[in-house]
């Protein structure tokens, strides 16, 4: 037997496993790294958090990424030299962060790495004559994460997704369901990155009460692009701009308008579609000039965008008289303006921070792709339907051995 499919099968076998979760979002900022204890699988599966850091890109990098990153139109040498680039300082950085915690790499049994992703184009963004097929592309080499680091990597966990009628994203329910769900409590995961997404849970003892996920549209995109595009800082921090700025009305209205808002049912995007020039084109449709309106006004009016189409879309599912509790999660969870504008916009519905579940929140999605990797290992895999095939059971990522 080939010694790695050995050393595989070994892994699988034992009753507990460490796997680093890696988590790269939209923001292009850093690289999440989240060293977890995992044990069992499917609905049994338990997970220890045990280590958290973050390790902040150089500005080299980060404006290398954005020359990729949800652009129509790029150099294709430049996607291929990054990909391998990406892979090698991922590796390198997970090999800084088990220095600083006192870990060695062959106490690690996995590396589950999400990749950076610079194109999500679901099927119905295409618009020309093509064949309409949902897609996602992630890059950061999961071999050469595996050869540097020594150790076995599962990374590229979207393309499953789409092989089977989903769109890649948001992929993080199919954990949320088995991890965090309560015996009594109707919960709603919401979280911000740079797109918004929750997943419902409701109570086990609802009976057969399915779950529902969905993005919702901007979450801090739009924000930090407006607030990097005027006042070269990477966010709006404590949403200071944005409280000292004006909602303009009539853009917010017709931004609401997008069709990309009409319907209920699961969808994603990414900041390919909610993009400045989304931006400038709403400004446009209303007779005025996009240089000319405030950047403050601007910044409020895309933080408000970002609140009322979550809070409208999560009232859509729960109902306005819910009592259920959201979570929340991601870098928007730290922007007071957004957190305040939910709890007024949904004042029957509790919104508290994710760390109030036991987890930090800002690890919550390199944990997420913890367990997709621990079930790829050990388990059978999540439960999958689509609107193109019958509920299965389906694994995802793909094994990069290092030798």
């Amino acid at each position: 037997m080939n010694p790695s499919i050995k050393k595989l099968a070994a892994i699988a076998k034992k009753e507990s496993r460490k796997i680093i979760g890696l988590m790269s979002g939209t923001s292009l900022d850093g690289l999440d790294i989240a060293l977890c204890t995992i044990s069992g699988s499917g609905r049994d599966t338990s997970v220890n958090p045990e280590r958290f850091t973050t390790k902040t890109y150089r500005d080299e990098i980060k404006n290398m990424l954005k020359q990729i990153s949800s652009v129509e139109d790029v150099k294709l040498r430049e996607v291929c030299y990054q990909h391998t680039l990406l892979g090698t300082l991922h590796a390198r950085m997970i090999l800084e962060a088990l220095n600083e915690w006192i870990v060695e790499p062959g106490e690690i049994d996995c590396i589950a790495s999400h990749g950076q992703t610079i194109y999500h184009l679901p099927a119905r963004d295409i618009t020309d004559e093509r064949q309409p097929v949902n897609s996602t592309l992630q890059i950061g080499d999961g071999d050469q994460i595996a050869a540097i680091t020594g150790i076995l990597t599962i990374s590229d966990f979207r393309q499953k997704h789409t092989a089977h009628g989903g769109e890649g994203a948001p992929m993080a329910a199919l954990v949320d369901r088995w991890m965090f769900a309560d015996e009594h409590e109707y919960r709603i995961l919401l979280n911000i990155g740079g797109i918004g997404n929750f997943t419902t849970l409701p109570p086990k003892n609802a009976g057969n009460s399915a779950s529902f996920t969905t993005d919702t549209g901007p979450g801090n995109t739009l924000i930090d692009k407006l607030t990097q595009k005027w006042y070269e800082k990477p966010f709006d921090a404590d949403a200071d701009i944005a409280r000292s700025g004006a909602i303009h009305e009539d853009l917010l209205y017709e931004m609401l308008r997008d069709e990309w808002f009409t319907g209920s049912g699961s969808k994603s995007t990414g900041p390919e579609y909610f993009s400045v020039e989304w931006v400038q084109k709403k400004v446009s449709n209303i007779g005025l000039v996009f240089e000319r309106l405030k950047p403050k006004d601007l910044i409020a009016t895309v933080t408000e965008l970002s609140a009322v189409t979550i809070a409208k879309s999560i009232a859509g599912q729960t109902g306005a008289d819910s009592q259920a509790v959201i979570y929340v999660s991601g870098g928007g969870a730290h922007n007071p303006q957004l957190m305040q504008r939910l709890s007024e916009l949904l004042p029957d519905i509790a919104v508290k921070n994710f760390s109030d579940l036991g987890y930090n929140p800002d690890a919550k999605e390199a944990v997420i792709f913890a367990v997709l990797a621990n079930e790829m290992l050990a388990g059978e895999g999540f439960e999958f339907d689509s609107d193109t095939e019958e509920k299965q059971k389906l694994n995802f990522g793909k094994i990069s051995f290092p030798r």
